[in-house]
């Protein structure tokens, strides 16, 4: 469960910065508000998620595969746009997209093994 909730809260950080670089707040250059926004509403859910589990321990297995794989989806739509060419296309969209895809994938594996039992059990 630890890794769980480890895996959310770097996950939510790691979109919330990505949103702080669309907003122009952290460099200039790679402004895009609907990546902004998409990836700070990721960030939410993940930081949702990871609220929910600690209020509910039990629910690790479920609410930690159900909001990664939310930001997997949210991701590939990301990717999607970049590639029909509407979405930043800049070098660190492609590495940060490509990082999030990793990482959520990662992520939604250990959730489904939680105390070294599979989910479907």
């Amino acid at each position: 469960m630890k890794r769980v909730r480890a895996f959310l809260g770097i996950e939510a950080l790691a979109f919330w910065m990505a949103s702080l670089v669309h907003s122009g707040a952290l460099f200039r250059g790679y402004e895009h508000r609907q990546a902004m926004v998409a990836e700070g509403v990721i960030g939410m859910v993940l930081a949702l998620g990871l609220l929910l589990i600690l209020a509910h321990p039990r629910a690790t297995r479920g609410v930690g595969s159900v909001v990664q794989a939310f930001a997997l989806l949210g991701t590939l739509v990301g990717i999607f746009t970049m590639v029909i060419g509407i979405g930043p296309q800049s070098r660190l969209d492609v590495g940060l997209h490509a990082m999030f895809v990793m990482v959520l994938v990662a992520g939604v594996s250990f959730a489904g093994v939680v105390d070294g039992r599979p989910v479907y059990d």
